[in-house]
């Protein structure tokens, strides 16, 4: 299964991001008027999300909150699954201002220690892409449940709506850590009733084709589903935005 081999070749990798741990905060790309690079690699779908158009300044504001993979590790910024979101909703006449808050090599604590200086902004919604990092470097998911929680409940605090983002680690950290690693997305979801993508990399976790040579992070045909993936779950939260007066 793609996602086995997914988890296989995590665990031959220490971080989402490379080998540096950059947590201090930094000024968040937001998306430019420069159309992505659409190539036709092999395992490219038909229904791909193609950039054609620049992501507009108007609309609700949505930062992602992220590491390597939200910041397109290996990618020109256009190309990642943010900024492709941020053209399909354009295209279905929702426009959305997208904030890239990616940083390789982030985990929960570094996400936490940035979110003050990001809600200044004063997002719309806040898409949450961390834990992958705390869970290859096999922290413990007690503190890494306090900052997701910290997150959400001051990114709320803030008047932000908030989505959640799944991820998996690999099997070699034991079958207890893992299974509390993947049960955790899920329970926080449940419990603070945000919504939640499963599985941030469903599709492409796996795939040779949709990965990088490092086999972690995704090519821009990968970003492509990865965006599909979040589409379905940040869409309601930007219409439901777009119908308020911006604040």
């Amino acid at each position: 299964m793609k996602s086995n081999r997914f988890l296989i070749a995590l665990a031959g990798v220490a971080l989402l991001g490379g080998a540096c741990d950059r947590d201090e905060p930094k000024p968040p790309a937001t998306t430019g008027s420069r159309a992505a690079n659409d190539a036709g690699a092999p395992g490219a779908t038909s229904r791909a999300i193609k950039p054609t158009e620049p992501v507009t300044a108007t609309g609700p504001r949505v930062v992602f909150l992220g590491d390597s993979i939200t910041a397109g590790f290996g990618l020109d910024a256009e190309q990642a699954y943010p900024a492709l979101v941020g053209q399909a909703l354009a295209a279905e006449g929702l426009p959305a201002r997208i904030v890239n808050a990616g940083v390789s090599g982030d985990t929960t604590a570094g996400g936490l220690r940035r979110l003050d200086w990001l809600l200044r902004q004063k997002p719309d919604v806040v898409v949450v892409g961390l834990g992958g990092n705390d869970g290859l470097r096999g922290l413990d998911l007690k503190s890494s449940e306090a900052n997701l929680r910290e997150i959400v409940s001051k990114s709320r605090a803030a008047g932000a709506d908030v989505l959640l983002l799944g991820m998996l680690v690999p099997p070699n950290y034991g079958p207890e850590y893992a299974g509390q690693f993947k049960d955790l997305y899920p329970r926080l979801a449940r419990e603070l009733g945000v919504p939640l993508v499963p599985f941030l990399l469903e599709g492409v976790g796996g795939d040779p084709r949709l990965n990088l040579p490092d086999g972690i992070h995704p090519t821009p045909e990968g970003h492509q589903i990865v965006a599909r993936n979040v589409l379905g779950a940040v869409r309601p939260l930007v219409s439901r935005r777009a119908e308020r007066p911006s604040r």
